[in-house]
């Protein structure tokens, strides 16, 4: 009986901070749509996409990316509230230390992905558009590029940086946990590299600056992951036992 009151409990707090999350992206949606002109105008200025022309293929495609617009706004305004909630549904079974720590992923992991996202957009995206360019003019293609898929573009190249950012978190994480071990980092050091090599080539153009400049800084956020987990290992080690007294 008390476990299903226990549930019960935790499916009511569930279901209140879910609801609160989902107010949050409600609001900041309507946000997103009041201001998604003045972005999509902001990123039609950029240098990148200043020789583009902005093409529609049918009545639907400028709303679609406005939508499209505001719904990244609000996801992105959302996560450190959406990440906050979710410390304190678990925060229960947490002790004021890990809770403490623990708290700190909230604004680490949303200035993280900020990073990413920055990242990609103003170095690795310009670099694609243009590769991609030049490449459709070398066979002789007249170039007509549609909005709709200059943002499905724009989304695909910038997104999965914003995640692969968040590295340094997940590594702590799982030192934390206890999966992760400096030994076992060191030991998968050399796959990490040809994993990151492989990710880098996917998202950058095929030619060799390009690669390394995708490249390098995603090998440096695995170094300063490997850093930032040794660290907290060595100290969890080096920390004296509570005495059974």
């Amino acid at each position: 009986m008390e476990n299903n009151d226990e549930l019960i409990r935790h499916l009511t707090e569930l279901r209140k901070r879910l609801i609160i999350v989902l107010c949050w992206f409600g609001l900041t949606l309507g946000g997103g749509l009041y201001v998604s002109p003045q972005i999509l105008l902001y990123i039609k200025s950029q240098p990148a996409a200043v020789p583009i022309e902005w093409n529609v293929f049918s009545f639907t495609d400028g709303l679609f990316v406005y939508l499209r617009c505001a719904f990244v706004f609000a996801v992105l305004f959302t996560l450190p509230v959406l990440l906050f909630h979710t410390w304190a549904f678990i925060r229960p079974g947490l002790t004021e230390r890990e809770a403490k720590g623990t708290l700190a992923y909230v604004p680490a992991s949303f200035l993280l992905f900020l990073t990413g996202i920055s990242f990609s957009y103003l170095l690795v995206f310009p670099m694609m558009l243009r590769f991609m360019m030049r490449m459709n003019q070398s066979i002789g293609a007249a170039e007509t590029y549609g909005i709709d898929r200059y943002f499905s573009f724009l989304f695909n190249v910038v997104f999965p940086l914003g995640i692969a950012f968040e590295m340094p978190l997940v590594i702590l994480f799982l030192t934390r946990l206890g999966l992760l071990t400096p030994s076992r980092l060191r030991h998968t050091r050399k796959y990490a590299y040809v994993g990151l090599a492989i990710v880098g080539s996917c998202i950058s153009p095929p030619d060799f600056v390009s690669h390394l400049s995708v490249t390098i800084p995603l090998i440096l956020l695995f170094e300063l992951s490997v850093l930032i987990s040794v660290r907290y290992y060595n100290r969890r080690i080096a920390a004296p036992l509570p005495s059974g007294g």
